[in-house]
């Protein structure tokens, strides 16, 4: 008699980091308010930074969250060491703000130092980035792109890596692609070819945009329609990346049956009672409305992990960690990252 081939599950669809990923110099992290996209984004740097590379973490939103991450000061404008990597890899952070990002702009393509000083003075600059607030966009994704190019004195990259802790997924899109318009804008001299090297970055295979969820169904059709429109745009979506994921409790086999309100009370008892507890009644029913609560969330996370293995992409799940995160638990991320790929070149250091 022929057996039934299995049918695929999830687990048997899903991919762990593509190793083509890491070859990738520019990794853009975004996600939906709320789902840890910053934490994730350090530690993918870290990850990134494990076995000798060295690699910057850049915020752009202005809240300082990777200095809160790390117990740190808040973050100058300049690349600061934040965290040494294992293996001897080093992470500096960035916080890009606005102002010092123009006169920065002015300086290097006008030679108008003096002239953006007076400038911000005059409070110009702040005036010029509220009235055109996709000027700050266009700022942050050149200071970034600066990075990503630039190079020490024997012609090699500086850093192996750049990470960006970027806007949420309603957003990135945009954040992303608004020099584009401002390189059809100029035709022709410094910003516009500053502008069209921005968008051949953004654009081109070195750059990937990893998408941050949580196992719940609002945050996972936002990282659909978040891949589509980064599919539309022609920019290039990384990995998912599940975050805040919990163990399950019961067999998968039992999941749907206790989701449907199907307990065994009879066997729970008998179940409580070897394990030497005394098997009343409330404390059965109260087990068996906690298996079914739980079912139900399972169940619901087995359907979200389905969604996203239907895109086709790289999906890596990080624990929930209970205690909260500090640096200890930044690293601990960090780990399952590498486990499951993240920094593997298979080549030598950039440096």
């Amino acid at each position: 008699m022929e057996t039934a081939e299995p049918i695929p599950t999830y687990a048997d669809r899903v991919t762990d980091w593509d190793g083509d990923l890491n070859s990738a110099r520019l990794h853009v992290v975004s996600g939906k308010g709320g789902t840890g996209k910053t934490t994730v984004a350090a530690a993918l740097a870290l990850a990134l930074a494990t076995g000798g590379r060295k690699v910057l973490l850049v915020e752009v939103e202005g809240r300082q969250g990777i200095a809160q991450l790390f117990d740190t000061a808040p973050l100058p404008y300049s690349e600061e060491p934040i965290a040494a990597a294992p293996g001897g890899g080093e992470l500096r952070a960035l916080a890009i703000d606005a102002e010092p990002a123009l006169l920065e702009y002015l300086s290097m393509f006008y030679n108008l130092g003096f002239a953006g000083r007076t400038l911000r003075r005059m409070g110009a600059i702040e005036f010029a980035t509220t009235l055109a607030p996709g000027l700050r966009d266009v700022l942050f994704t050149g200071k970034i792109k600066e990075c990503v190019g630039r190079t020490d004195d024997r012609g090699r990259y500086v850093y192996d890596h750049v990470v960006v802790d970027a806007p949420p997924t309603g957003r990135v899109v945009k954040f992303l692609d608004v020099t584009r318009a401002m390189a059809d804008l100029a035709k022709s001299g410094p910003i516009h070819g500053h502008s069209d090297g921005v968008v051949r970055l953004l654009h081109s295979p070195g750059t990937v945009v990893h998408l941050v969820t949580l196992l719940e169904e609002l945050p996972v059709r936002e990282t659909l329609e978040a891949v589509a429109e980064l599919d539309a745009a022609d920019l290039r979506p990384g990995a998912v990346l599940f975050n805040r994921v919990r163990p399950g409790r019961l067999p998968a086999g039992s999941v749907a049956a206790a989701a449907a309100g199907r307990i065994d009370t009879a066997q729970l008892a008998d179940g409580l009672a070897l394990a030497g507890f005394r098997a009343d009644p409330e404390l059965v029913d109260a087990l068996a409305h906690e298996a079914v609560e739980h079912a139900i969330r399972a169940d619901a996370e087995d359907s979200a992990r389905e969604q996203v293995a239907a895109i086709d992409l790289p999906a890596i799940s990080l624990p929930d960690l209970t205690a909260g995160i500090d640096v200890a638990e930044l690293y601990e991320l960090a780990e399952v990252l590498n486990e499951h790929g993240v920094g593997d070149h298979g080549v030598g250091s950039a440096r």
